[in-house]
Formats: structure tokens, sequence, C-alpha cells
């Protein structure tokens, strides 16, 4: 998987003070209104010109190329976690609105997550460090000579809103525990060499690294979302998986898709947001009810909300679900051999 801020990896790489010569967003005023009204900002006390340069950085990192079109934009901008974006970035500023919210509705799930990491309970120590570790670098605290204080880079300002904020959040913890064990390692290796002897021809092979366990159930959570999202997909309006099927598996443009279904290239775009934000309506409730037992099938129970953020942690990861295979193309007529006259 590509290493980058967003899933909680390499954050140094990429600096979230900087921004493009040319303002993605410059000519957008009436779309950055709308998101900005969407996603609550203004509820947390955070102004429009900060939440417009939360959006441009989400832009600018995924944008890298070139300038998007206006169509383009508009789907990438609609389809982030508007909320939870809104949220990273009234708590970057330091509102304490937002941060009082913050701590009340994710200490508990910060907590449970890592302790599915280190597979502990959420009550040990190990996984209460784990957690609250995590929230000095969101807040931003750097030590200095008269005891800790505020710096501008907070860890929230490397989110983007292209995952959710709870799985972006696991993927932190995930990754700190990965480098704490790789310090330690490190630690221990250095360590040995010092206690050696003074003749190299004396000195042991260093033993191989051993890489972290994967997780077990991987593969289960993986297979698991698969089949929930096949329902899910079943269940839609024939005309809803026509538009999926074009977008998705034909790669089509909002204007061809919409010449083909006859709507307007902003009522494609719409329809193609409400369509995605109910399919993970649909899988997050089908996963956390689980599904009793019929027809000879065993029961599925339900899952945690942490067990729902790893399966879909996963599905980005590991891209499981096929869309060329859930949207096949139709079949061709076979060609006539009869000759031309």
């Amino acid at each position: 998987m590509k290493q980058d801020p967003e899933n909680g990896k390499d954050a140094a790489r990429d600096s979230p003070l900087a921004s493009p010569t040319a303002p993605i967003l410059a000519a957008h005023r009436e779309l950055i209104d709308r998101l900005y009204l969407e996603s609550g900002a203004s509820s947390w006390g955070l102004l429009r010109g900060r939440f417009e340069s939360a959006l441009e950085r989400s832009s600018a990192k995924h944008f890298t190329s070139s300038a998007p079109a206006s169509h383009k934009l508009e789907e990438y901008l609609g389809a982030l976690h508007l909320k939870d974006l809104a949220l990273a970035s009234a708590c970057a500023e330091g509102l304490s609105q937002a941060w009082d919210h913050f701590v009340h509705q994710y200490r508990a799930y910060l907590r449970s997550a890592a302790a599915a990491i280190l597979r502990c309970p959420s009550t040990s120590p190990a996984a209460i460090d784990l957690a609250d570790s995590l929230f000095a670098d969101l807040y931003g605290l750097s030590s200095a000579k008269d005891g800790a204080q505020r710096s501008s880079l907070s860890l929230f300002r490397y989110f983007h809103g292209r995952s959710s904020l709870k799985t972006w959040l696991r993927a932190v913890l995930a990754q700190r525990h990965i480098d704490t064990i790789r310090a330690n390692r490190r630690f221990t290796e250095l360590d040995d060499d010092d206690r050696a002897p003074e003749h190299a021809s004396q000195i042991h092979p260093v033993a191989p690294r051993v890489e972290p366990v994967p997780d077990p159930h991987r593969a289960h959570y993986l297979a698991l979302l698969s089949a929930v999202f096949n329902r899910a997909l079943a269940a839609l309006d024939p005309r809803d998986r026509e538009r999926l099927r074009l977008y998705y598996a034909e790669q089509q443009t909002l204007a061809e898709i919409g010449r083909t279904l006859g709507q307007h290239e902003s009522s494609v775009s719409r329809n193609l947001d409400r369509i995605r934000r109910d399919l993970r309506i649909d899988v997050e409730a089908s996963l956390r009810n689980g599904r009793p037992a019929s027809n000879g099938i065993s029961p599925q129970p339900g899952l945690s909300e942490e067990q729902i953020a790893l399966c879909f942690q996963y599905a980005s990861e590991d891209a499981p679900i096929d869309l060329y295979k859930l949207f096949p193309r139709p079949a061709q007529p076979p060609k006539s051999t009869r000759q031309q006259p």
C-alpha cells in the first residue's frame, strides 16, 4: 500500500503546511460555501478560511499532476468525510469545543483500537499507553524549556478526509506500534554492538529480523466485507447499479454517463455520492448486525466498531472487491463471417 499521511505513514515527508503555487479551489467559491455548511465546521468555531485550507491540502494531495476539471474536483470533494475533516481541522486549530468533543467521543475508541492491535484488553496499561500517547501529537505539543507548549504541527493536519477519522486514527496507531517495535529492535542491536568483544572474529551473526505477526483474522474480515458488499450491491435499484457500472467498470466520465442516462452531469455526481453513502451505511449495518442461521448456513455474529474499521482498512489495502467481476461487460455479439458483397 502506498505510504502517505492519510493512512498514518511517512507523515514527516509531506509537510501539511505546504500549499500549491496556484490554489486549486480559487475559482470555486460557491462550492466551498456549500461544503462548509454541510461539514458543520461553524459549530466548532472553525472559520471558513481554515476549512478551505484543509480542503486545499486534501485536493493538492490527491491531484498531484495538474489542476483537475471542475466536475472531477466537485466529485472528489463531495466524497470526502466532511464532518470528520471539519472536526480534525478544528482540533488542529486548538478549538476547545472541538477538542472536548473529540476526547469524549474518541478516547474509548482509541483504547479499543490499541487493544485490537496489541491483542490485549482495552483496560490494560499497554493499550492505554499506546492510545493516550497519540493525544500529544494530535494536539501538537512540543517540548520547550518552560514546559510543553502547543505547536502548529498537529498530527490532525495530515488527515485529508479521504477515509473516516476512525479508520485514519487506527492506521496511525498501528503505524506507531510498528515504529516502536522497529525502534526497540534497533536499540537492542546497538546495545548488542556495545557489548561485543574486541575481535570481530568473535562476534556472533545477528539473528534475522522477525516481522510483526499478521492479523490472523484479516482474510476472514476481507471475505466477510466482500460478501456483505455483494449483497448490498445486489439490493440496489437497477438504475443505481448501472450508474456504478458505467463509472467504475466502464470508467466513463460524468458527462458520458449523463448522456447515456439522459441526466445532467451534476445529477450524476449527486447520485453517485448518494449511492456510495447508502452502500456504506448498508454494509456497516450488515456487519454490525450479523446474520442469523438459515438454510443450514451458520449464523454470523455482528462485529464491533473496531472490527468494522478493520474490515474497511484491510479492504483499502488489498482491494479485494473486483468491480470488473461485479459489473461484467456485456457480451459482444459474434462478428459475422459472411463475405460482404
